[in-house]
């Protein structure tokens, strides 16, 4: 029994600890692909990879993305 709570530990503070690596970033173009460059060079400056978690074009592109360890 005590086992299994030590291994149920390990797993939320790994997931918290994962978490704490992800930061949010947001970028505007007059294309998705020029929004998305400039993702990308966050990203790239920041040393992670990236995901993009929204997208929206309405008179531009306005993008957010979550940079990723």
């Amino acid at each position: 029994m005590k086992s299994i709570k030590t291994f149920a530990a390990v797993i939320a503070l790994s997931v918290v600890s994962f978490g704490s690596f992800a930061q949010t970033v947001t970028a505007t173009g007059s294309t998705i692909d020029s929004a998305e460059a400039k993702i990308a060079a966050q990203a790239q400056q920041a040393g992670t990879s990236y995901r993009i978690i929204e997208a929206n074009s309405n008179n531009g592109v306005h993008m957010t993305a979550e940079l990723v360890k």
